[in-house]
């Protein structure tokens, strides 16, 4: 397996765990709205969100660097 492979995949499973262990509710101040969420679902959604991110980055900077 490749390195970046066996990186993602320990990063996944810490995910997992970290969700897993972190089933409560809480309460999410978002400007003017309040929401009372499982923190599950709240971390899935950062990570989704975090992942798009890196993952457009990415894409911005390689397409830069085609670009030259």
């Amino acid at each position: 397996m490749k390195p970046k492979m066996i990186a993602i995949l320990i990063l996944a499973t810490l995910l997992l765990v970290i969700v897993v262990q972190n089933s409560n509710a809480v309460d999410l101040h978002l400007l003017l709205w309040k929401i009372s969420m499982s923190m599950i679902i709240l971390i899935f959604f950062v990570s989704l969100i975090g992942f798009v991110i890196g993952y457009l980055a990415h894409h911005f900077v390689t397409e830069r660097k085609k670009n030259k």
